[in-house]
């Protein structure tokens, strides 16, 4: 079974943690996510951060100590999930590659459709929410 290396960017602003929303026509659809994409051949997972937030929110973003790594089979493949801590460094976010983005806080995450790969992380979040999550 293949499996997918996907980089993903925890970002953090005045305690609020933004996700973004899958587009329909993609698998898992609609689902939230923290933002982030597949790793290129060759490309190291930071620097495909770097890229898919340029890409996906246009913005320009340091890339952090990472923060949590899933290992998750679907039925189709598995995928090896690298969350990194981010920081916006220039830009707004914008949905420029996906249907929506939002800001929510642990409690609005908590309610939030996620990927089952997602589901560990928003969960160490819980767990680690007296830590800071700058990068």
């Amino acid at each position: 079974m293949e499996t997918i290396l996907v980089a993903a960017g925890l970002i953090t602003e005045g305690g609020k943690i933004l996700v973004t929303q899958r587009r329909e026509d993609t698998h898992q659809g609609l689902l939230w996510e923290f933002p982030g994409g597949k790793v290129m051949e060759d490309e190291e997972p930071r620097q495909a951060l770097k890229r898919e937030l340029r890409e996906e929110l246009g913005v320009e973003a340091e890339v952090g100590t990472m923060f949590e790594a899933v290992f998750h089979t679907y039925p189709e493949f598995s995928v090896l999930l690298l969350v990194y801590r981010c920081r916006i460094q220039n830009g707004v976010p914008q949905p420029l590659a996906c249907r929506a983005l939002r800001w929510v806080d642990l409690s609005e995450l908590e309610q939030l459709p996620m990927p089952p790969a997602d589901t560990p992380i928003r969960r160490s979040l819980f767990f680690s929410r007296k830590e800071s999550l700058s990068p």
